[in-house]
């Protein structure tokens, strides 16, 4: 038997899907994963999967270009002749339900994790591009057998758009995290609040960058970390500018991308992720499994994760004085900390674990 996950980038297949592949190799299946490079292709083959490059722009809108990822897709499931497919972000999900639709596939399942930039931008080009993606969607989604979403508002808004037939839907509780790997650490004695992201506007990092300077003004003890590349690709890119004036200012500090990013949340009191829209956030779930509070938006997947007052709060989204309330909340309340922290610990524990979500993936997906 042959599981084929198509990917649209070769890290989020070890990060985030690495132990899902050992699950389903454990059922018997061989595994084989597409990625459009051959970037940390070791790692993917360190999990027992075999890997094929698939060339694909995942944020270009050529559609010579991704007709050409549907062709060699199909070429690929002609040839390996898979009994289950997987993709996961819009192309992946799109053209390769297509594909494999084409290619005879009778098991065929796509992940929504998360509406994307598209789904919350409310510029003229933006907007134009939703309504291709909602086109693309549709066309889908309507050749997979199970449609799998992150968090219940994204089925609800794509059934109430036609975008998905509701009997095919099912929510799981994100990726999953390794609790085992991403352990509880012991808490910093001063005030840290971390953020773990790519540097976009849609990820809330203006705000989060305008509630530290809000915070510091008041508390200049405190300190506020962002970890994240530049990114010149995104629309909704952050200019580098923009960001190194908060560091100039001594407002933040920032760190490049590392492959372990327990060292930093081990260096923080409160995670902070005031995205504007996610599937079910991971960098959330990594915190919470590492004792931390929460501090996130009140938005699609992201209040999934915290119980409000419980262990952490919400906020609304682009509100950069609401964030820095909750902030200085923390400061001022210090006991709080380690309480919130241990119920993050709890609330992974009894839904985001892991091997639990793995379960449900494999039960959706009947394998």
């Amino acid at each position: 038997m042959k599981f084929l996950l198509i990917s649209p980038k070769n890290r989020t297949v070890y990060n985030f899907r690495g132990d899902l592949i050992k699950a389903i190799i454990a059922k018997g299946y061989e595994v084989i994963v597409t990625g459009p490079d051959r970037t940390d292709v070791d790692k993917i083959e360190a999990l027992g999967a075999r890997f094929v490059e698939i060339p694909m722009n995942k944020t270009g809108t050529s559609m010579t270009g991704d007709l050409k990822y549907r062709k060699a897709l199909k070429e690929l499931m002609l040839a390996e002749q898979p009994d289950v497919t997987l993709g996961y972000t819009i192309k992946p999900v799109v053209y390769g339900a297509m594909a494999a639709h084409a290619a005879g596939v009778k098991n065929i399942s796509g992940m929504i994790t998360g509406g994307g930039y598209t789904f919350t931008a409310k510029t003229a080009k933006a907007k134009l591009l939703g309504m291709i993606v909602r086109f693309l969607y549709r066309l889908g989604l309507k050749r997979t057998h199970h449609i799998i979403f992150q968090n219940p508002d994204d089925l609800e808004e794509f059934c109430s758009h036609g975008l998905a037939h509701k009997e095919k839907c099912r929510v799981v509780n994100g990726s999953g995290v390794n609790m085992e790997w991403f352990a509880p650490a012991p808490l910093p004695d001063k005030p840290v609040f971390f953020m773990l992201s790519r540097l976009l506007k849609s990820k809330g990092v203006m705000e989060y960058l305008e509630a530290a300077r809000i915070v510091k003004s008041e508390y200049p003890e405190a300190q506020f970390f962002l970890l994240g590349k530049y990114e010149t690709a995104m629309q909704d890119a952050i200019p580098r500018e923009t960001i190194e004036a908060f560091l100039r200012d001594g407002i933040v500090e920032r760190f490049e991308e590392t492959t372990d990013v327990r060292p930093y949340y081990a260096r923080c009191s409160v995670y902070v992720l005031p995205s504007y829209r996610e599937g079910t956030p991971r960098t959330v779930l990594e915190a919470m499994s590492m004792g931390r509070p929460i501090i996130t938006a009140d938005a699609n997947g992201c209040r999934e994760t915290v119980r409000d007052g419980v262990n952490g709060y919400l906020v609304p989204v682009g509100d950069s004085a609401a964030l820095a309330e909750r902030m200085k909340a923390f400061i001022l309340h210090p006991e709080k900390i380690p309480e919130m922290g241990a119920a993050s610990v709890r609330l992974c524990r009894e839904k985001f674990e892991v091997g639990r979500v793995n379960e449900e993936m494999l039960r959706i997906m009947k394998l």
